[in-house]
C-alpha cells in the first residue's frame, strides 16, 4: 500500500511540473515575441527617421533650387546684354575727343541708364585695376614681362571686362598680367 500512496503523490507533482513547463514555455515564447516586436518597432522608427531626414532634405534642396533660379533667372538675358554695354564704352571713348554735341550726352545718358539698370539687376563689374591675378575671377590673355619683381602677377592691362551676377562669375575678365 505505501507504494500507492507514492505513486499518487507523485502523479500530482508531475502534472504541475508539467503545467510550471507549459508556463514557462509560455512565457519564453511571448518575451522571444516581445523582442521580436521591439526590434521590428525599433527598425520602422529608424526607417521613419531616414525618410523624415530624406524629406527635409528633399526640401531645403527644392528651396535653394527655387531660391537659385529667381536669383539667377535672367542671367542668359543679362549676360546677352554684355556686348552692347562695351559698345557703349567704345563709343564713350570715341567721343571723348569731340566737343559737346547732343549725340554725346545722349550716348552718356544711355550708358549710365544702362550701367545702372544692370546694377539694378545684381550685375557687377569685376576690379581689374592694380590687383593680382585670380583665376576665380580673371582669364590671362597674354603675359608680359614684369618692370619690377613686386609687380609680377598683377595685372598689367583690362582687354575686356567682366562682370559678375551677385556672387556668381558671368563673365571672366579678359586681361594682361605681368610675368
Amino acid at each position: 500500500m505505501k507504494k500507492e500512496k507514492h505513486t499518487e503523490e507523485t502523479a500530482p507533482s508531475t502534472e504541475e511540473d508539467v503545467l510550471a513547463t507549459e508556463e514557462s514555455v509560455d512565457a519564453q515564447t511571448e518575451i522571444e515575441e516581445i523582442d521580436a516586436i521591439k526590434i521590428q518597432l525599433q527598425e520602422l522608427n529608424n526607417s521613419y527617421l531616414r525618410l523624415l531626414a530624406d524629406f527635409e532634405n528633399y526640401k531645403k534642396k527644392t528651396l535653394k533650387e527655387k531660391s537659385d533660379l529667381l536669383k539667377y533667372g535672367g542671367e542668359n538675358v543679362l549676360n546677352n546684354l554684355l556686348p552692347v554695354i562695351d559698345d557703349f564704352e567704345r563709343a564713350m571713348i570715341s567721343l571723348k575727343d569731340e566737343p559737346d554735341s547732343p549725340v554725346k550726352e545722349g550716348n552718356a545718358l544711355i550708358y549710365n541708364k544702362f550701367r545702372a539698370f544692370l546694377q539694378q539687376n545684381g550685375v557687377k563689374e569685376i576690379e581689374t585695376t592694380e590687383k593680382l591675378f585670380d583665376t576665380d575671377y580673371h582669364e590671362a590673355i597674354t603675359l608680359f614681362p614684369a618692370q619690377n619683381p613686386e609687380d609680377k602677377g598683377k595685372i598689367v592691362e583690362c582687354i575686356q571686362k567682366g562682370y559678375q551676377l551677385h556672387d556668381k562669375v558671368i563673365r571672366f575678365a579678359k586681361v594682361v598680367v605681368a610675368d
